[in-house]
């Protein structure tokens, strides 16, 4: 099957009031678990490749990129790729020849002026490319020489006149907002604001996304995709379940050597979670907000 186009999946998304699901790609087995989870789900799915990922891997995205991309082309569901939390502006000039159809940059550790400046280069520059840009913003610094604070640092919230002015300003095509989630959570007990996501979702002119769905119940998630979320990032979700089943195998086999048996019951941990998460998604699609 082609290669979906990550704007295309967002839309239809968001035309049936629901959301795609993004999930990180680490290692070959994370993209084989996403495709084979989906598949399971019958629902188009992203892979996403954070810049993190890319350090873990020597910082050559190409390999993990073509085999990120050689998987989703053998799926049996629409598949996108996403080029994820981009900090550095010559790894997202890397995006369109590996493959990508979107990426995001973040700038927001930089002060707000310096942000807004370069989220918008990228957003030309990735708009020039034929794809799609996504950006993040969380509670606006740069008052009084303050630095921006993080999108999710504890008490961090978009405010939605801010975001209206950061995404005309910068043109990105979709913004992930801090609405109480937070990156690398293991329990999920992070509590939405759903006000201020009903507040963002009728004021800004883009999808919005949320970062730190792991961290999230599943009542919270679909909650909050029947709210305005149309793209849901999920990472920390697959490590948990990849890392759990592998320790599991490995009590049991403790003289064992080769590393397909647990790295395999790892996978098929991966794929489980991929497809429940998915069920989440599907099913918040028919609910009314």
């Amino acid at each position: 099957m082609p290669i979906a186009a990550t704007g295309e999946l967002i839309a239809e998304a968001a035309a049936r009031r629901g959301a795609v699901a993004a999930f990180n790609v680490i290692t070959l087995e994370h993209a084989e678990a996403i495709v084979e989870g989906a598949e399971a789900a019958r629902a188009p799915v992203i892979l996403q490749i954070s810049e993190n990922a890319v350090k873990y891997h020597g910082g050559r995205l190409r390999p993990l990129a073509r085999a990120a991309h050689e998987t989703a082309r053998a799926a049996a569901v629409p598949v996108a790729l996403h080029l994820d939390h981009v900090h550095s502006p010559e790894l997202l000039h890397q995006a369109a020849e590996c493959g990508f159809s979107s990426a995001m940059f973040d700038a927001a550790r930089l002060p707000y002026a310096e942000n807004l400046a370069a989220t918008r280069a990228a957003a030309v520059w990735a708009h020039g490319e034929g794809l799609r840009l996504e950006a993040e913003l969380g509670q606006v610094g740069g008052k009084n020489g303050e630095p921006p604070l993080d999108a999710h640092a504890p008490g961090a919230r978009t405010d939605p006149d801010e975001a209206l002015a950061f995404v005309t300003a910068t043109g990105v095509d979709a913004l992930a907002v801090a609405v109480g989630t937070s990156h690398a959570m293991t329990s999920r007990d992070a509590r939405i604001d759903h006000g201020l996501l009903a507040r963002l979702r009728d004021t800004v002119p883009v999808p919005l996304v949320l970062h730190g769905s792991s961290g999230t119940s599943d009542e919270e998630l679909a909650r909050a995709v029947a709210g305005g979320i149309a793209k849901v990032n999920i990472g920390t979700a697959l490590n948990i379940a990849m890392t759990s089943a592998i320790r599991e195998r490995l009590a049991r086999d403790e003289r064992g050597v080769d590393p397909r048996p647990y790295l395999a019951q790892g996978r098929d941990a991966m794929a489980r979670t991929v497809t429940r998460m998915m069920a989440v998604l599907s099913s918040a699609a028919v609910k009314p907000v």
